[in-house]
């Protein structure tokens, strides 16, 4: 599932310096669309940038509607590839079962259907189509580059990424996860980080940084480490992902 180099139009021979892509991750977003405009301003993506997006991108903050918007601006340039998380999986269930429908409200539902409505009443029939689409058939389970993969929430160090099961990519916490046999870093989300930071124990680095509460919302660069990261008024600070290194999590 990753991107080939032949998808991006423009010759090596054309560019004056090497070609340089960024691969730039972005952790959970849950509805705060200042925090993530904040990120992408900073960052300055470059058309042959990829953009990896963790997954959940709705519920507990004021503006799921608003995410969803930009991540599908995004996907028209050609530059995002979305991961879902659990809370889109529970988005999409909450349409055909009420006991899913009822999860979903109490685990932030009824704030993003609010977003959907200027009453703030929940109202399910208003989000587009276009939103359940985005969903159900852009966003993907994983994806992985040349030195990392990229899922929600975790995976089963012993099974390929094909062969995991939704409990290890959608549920499983971040809990001193053991190396891949791939031999490649794991980056996730989902796992949220009461501290604001990111944890980098060097084969797994989780980057869900707890922006619906008094966090940050994340993004990492994984060639260089850099990390950018925003709060919910727009406030904007950087690092390096080696600041946040560990040998394992207590």
């Amino acid at each position: 599932m990753s991107i080939p180099y032949s998808l991006f139009p423009i010759p090596y021979s054309l560019f004056p310096i090497p070609y340089l892509m960024r691969i730039l991750a972005i952790g959970d977003i849950h509805g705060h669309s200042i925090a993530f405009d904040t990120l992408i301003a900073a960052v300055k993506p470059r058309l042959e940038d990829v953009i990896v997006t963790l997954g959940d991108y709705v519920d507990r903050g004021p503006d799921s509607q608003g995410v969803i918007n930009r991540l599908i601006a995004l996907h028209e340039t050609g530059q995002l590839l979305a991961l879902r998380g659990n809370h889109e999986l529970m988005m999409l269930r909450s349409r055909h079962c009420a006991e899913d429908k009822a999860r979903w409200h109490q685990s932030g539902g009824k704030e993003t259907l609010a977003s959907y409505s200027k009453s703030g009443k929940s109202q399910r029939k208003r989000i587009p189509d276009e939103h359940w689409h985005f969903i159900e058939n852009v966003c993907v389970d994983w994806w992985e580059s040349d030195e990392h993969f990229f899922v929600h929430a975790n995976a089963a160090p012993h099974l390929s990424l094909n062969e995991q099961s939704e409990y290890n990519l959608f549920w499983e916490r971040f809990n001193n996860p053991l190396p891949h046999f791939s031999g490649k870093t794991m980056v996730c989300g989902h796992t949220s980080q009461k501290s604001g930071k990111p944890v980098n124990i060097g084969h797994a680095i989780c980057i869900d940084t707890r922006i619906y509460d008094e966090g940050w919302l994340t993004c990492l660069e994984v060639d260089s480490g850099k990390v950018w990261q925003a709060n919910k008024k727009g406030k904007l600070r950087t690092a390096s992902i080696d600041d946040f290194q560990i040998l394992e999590l207590l």
